[in-house]
């Protein structure tokens, strides 16, 4: 099964070939924070922001602020310098800088989960507009995202299988995408073959249950006398499902060298005449003492 960690694992390790494209995975990155500093507890991701504004600044400008290490699963402060934001927008964006955006993105304000409930992935934002304009970009990719406030923050959400495989082939995210295709043909044929077997099971106790009623039946109006004067077709077919009392109805119509409804009509039948002959029975008469 897929694995959040070796998703963003393997987005870290992707390289864009073009400056534009670092700059706006860099803007990616930064999208769900209110300042210029990329917070984050993944070191994938610090390592990744770190390569990004050195490729744009000085490398000493791109220095993270690495947390005390006495402290406890704190956040690498990666700070960006300023200016490296101005002017950009995916509306106006390439292809491939549209791409870089979203992987930055995704690693940078995403919470995924692959678990037995369904795939789940988070964008928190903590603006409203940023959060309709990333709706906006992923119906502009054929991505179904809805909207969510939760406590002051703005969630963008997809919940989808199709959509969050969609996000994952814009991203670059070639593996995982093989993974998660693998695990939901997985996931289809196991629920396609446990529909398959419920199905059988069911036709199953169907066909025990009207070969008992039949065999009852039979059993009635032979103790009846009228069985050997019903005729032949009647009698051939109470003798085959004696024979075979747990064939199915196929089974029967094959032996007997008839069609599925030919077979089906003479069983109701005997059934039928069963169940006039015991009404016409008289009751028994009350015992009289003397």
């Amino acid at each position: 099964m897929l694995v959040a960690r070796e998703l963003k694992g393997e987005l870290a390790r992707i390289r864009p070939a073009r400056r534009c494209c670092h700059r706006a995975e860099l803007i990616g990155l930064l999208h769900g924070t209110s300042g210029d500093t990329v917070r984050t507890l993944d070191p994938a991701t610090a390592r990744i922001a770190v390569q990004l504004a050195a490729s744009l600044v000085s490398p000493a400008a791109a220095r993270p602020n690495r947390p005390h290490p006495a402290a406890h699963r704190s956040h690498v402060q990666v700070p960006i310098p300023e200016g490296l934001a101005d002017a950009w927008s995916w509306r106006g964006a390439k292809a491939c800088d549209r791409r870089a955006f979203l992987r930055g993105l995704l690693l940078g304000s995403s919470s995924i989960s692959f678990g037995s409930s369904g795939p789940h992935v988070e964008f928190v934002l903590r603006d409203r507009a940023r959060a309709h304009a990333l709706v906006e970009l992923l119906a502009a990719h054929e991505v179904r995202a809805r909207l969510m406030d939760r406590r002051g923050l703005q969630v963008v959400y997809l919940k989808g299988q199709d959509e969050i495989a969609t996000l994952l082939r814009l991203t670059g995210a070639n593996r995982a995408l093989l993974d998660f295709e693998t695990g939901r043909v997985g996931r289809d044929v196991l629920n396609r073959l446990n529909r398959l077997v419920n199905a059988e099971g069911a036709n199953l106790g169907r066909t025990v249950q009207a070969a008992d009623r039949q065999l009852q039946a039979i059993a009635s109006l032979e103790s009846l006398g009228q069985l050997d004067q019903l005729p032949q077709g009647l009698r051939e077919a109470a003798a085959e499902r004696r024979r075979q009392p747990e064939a199915d109805l196929d089974t029967l119509a094959s032996t007997m060298g008839i069609g599925r409804s030919a077979a089906n009509h003479r069983l109701r039948r005997l059934i039928g005449l069963a169940a006039e002959s015991e009404n016409a029975r008289p009751a028994p008469r009350p015992e009289t003492r003397s």
